[in-house]
């Protein structure tokens, strides 16, 4: 047996059987771009083949980090969290700051 598949047995038993449930899990299988087959190829993983398959730089650091959580033996339940919800206003900020409002220095 593969020291992946035990690590995996240890920790969520029934629960996560691929690297994709792994990825459900955490909250980051319908955006990814990566298809892993097997443990070995997913723990391999870096950062660099994340960058060649297209994931944001947010995405490649979070899942790195929820790999290393998840040998650590903490629960998905700990660490998981959901993606941040885009903003929804798009402006050119507030017009005070510090209790002072803010000029445009262009010309009118």
């Amino acid at each position: 047996m593969l020291r992946a598949e035990k690590l995996l047995q240890h920790l969520a038993p029934g629960k996560i059987s691929t690297p994709q449930d792994f990825l459900k899990a955490i909250g980051r299988s319908s955006e990814t771009k990566i298809s892993i087959d097997s443990w070995d190829a997913f723990w391999r993983t870096s950062g660099w083949d994340m960058k060649n398959a297209g994931l944001s730089i947010q995405d490649r650091r979070y899942i790195l980090w929820c790999m290393e959580k998840f040998r650590q033996n903490q629960p998905i339940e700990r660490f998981a969290h959901e993606e941040k919800p885009k903003n929804r206003i798009r402006g050119r900020g507030p017009a005070v700051q510090f209790g002072k409002r803010i000029r445009s220095r262009r010309d009118r």
